[in-house]
């Protein structure tokens, strides 16, 4: 998978640097020998995160340009090399903002580092399509305990927001949402709900106040609310959240099973991750058991529901994850009362 760089074998002034930190290179991957690291961990690192899934992509793009006589071939040759990194772009971009909603922060770095030089490729480095790997780069940083870098990124996304006026909204309200996830870690809260309150007041307005966009601010002010112990108040949002992914959900499954669904409409692997982080959040498998009997029961008393087998799945789910929570805990004396809550909880998990 990988092999040492014979310096000889370079052209005089070409020096590789890493993929990842961009110091000296000493090894190549060997499937598609134009991605260069200063060592295995990272080209390891590189691998698990995003090279596996474009590295043949990577092998037009970064190959020397051939000659061509022909001006229209040229051309072609440029436009084809511009469809590659956007598609590079668009795929790196997903997968970071995937592994960010799955927490594995890490790994998502080596995306988002790909995402931004794809869009400096297609866009050049100071455009406004940049701000979303800034973005994505400031929240990898974040997760880590990074403030610094996450600082730096978030100021050159904001320096570019502020001198594009044309700036969408959509841009915007991404902007602020990263923001106040930095203050959420940085403890000022009072600062975070201002940035949450930006972000929930562009998403409104780009999507509407039901869309999944917006209520993913809500979902980040219940967490402030719930460290200042204003538990009424993240109730609330909780129950606004899980009411439009309900609604939002549902009509989906009503596209789905009328086969009139859109690619558009489908969801991609990061709407998928930032599902299932939000409503495991806020009904652990207990709240779920819980909820999901009495939706099944009320179900079941509505003539031909169409709800129940869907209900019925969710249990399954919900005690699959109770069970494997429960086979993780550590052994304990019987004495202990962490021992007597495990107990409690199978019994609640065997009715």
């Amino acid at each position: 998978m990988s092999a040492n760089i014979n310096p000889l074998a370079n052209p005089k002034g070409a020096n590789k640097v890493c993929e990842l930190c961009e110091k000296p290179a000493y090894i190549q991957c060997t499937k598609c020998f134009v991605t260069f690291y200063c060592g295995r961990e990272h080209q390891n690192d590189d691998w698990v995160a995003i090279h596996k899934k474009v590295c043949q992509l990577l092998i037009p793009v970064r190959t020397p340009v051939p000659y061509y006589t022909l001006e229209v071939e040229r051309e072609h040759h440029c436009s084809q090399i511009l469809q590659r990194q956007t598609q590079l772009m668009e795929i790196s971009q997903t997968v970071a903002e995937k592994k960010l909603f799955e927490k594995r922060h890490k790994e998502s770095l080596p995306a988002a580092l790909l995402s931004l030089r794809s869009a400096m490729d297609v866009f050049g480095t100071s455009a406004i399509q940049l701000v979303p790997a800034y973005l994505l780069l400031a929240e990898a940083n974040i997760g880590l305990g990074n403030l610094s870098p996450a600082e730096q990124y978030l100021s050159w996304a904001e320096w570019t927001v502020v001198r594009t006026p044309e700036c969408s909204q959509t841009v915007c309200q991404k902007l602020h949402r990263c923001m106040g996830r930095l203050f959420i870690v940085k403890g000022n809260l009072e600062e975070a709900l201002f940035h949450l309150a930006n972000d929930i007041y562009y998403a409104s307005e780009e999507y509407g106040q039901d869309s999944i966009v917006t209520c993913g601010g809500y979902f980040l002010m219940a967490d402030i609310f719930s460290k200042q112990g204003k538990m009424d108040i993240v109730n609330s949002l909780y129950k606004e959240v899980a009411k439009t992914w309900h609604s939002h959900l549902s009509t989906l499954l009503e596209r789905h099973i009328q086969n009139t669904i859109t690619p558009e409409e489908s969801f991609d692997e990061a709407q998928q991750a930032e599902a299932d982080q939000m409503l495991r959040s806020m009904l652990e498998p207990v709240k779920a058991l819980e909820f999901g009997k009495r939706a099944l029961l009320s179900s079941r008393l509505v003539p031909d529901c169409n709800l129940t087998e869907p209900v019925q799945r969710l249990l399954q789910l919900a005690e699959e994850d109770l069970n494997a929570a429960n086979e993780s805990w550590p052994e304990l004396p019987p004495c202990s009362s962490a021992h007597t809550e495990h107990q409690l909880s199978m019994k609640v998990s065997q009715r």
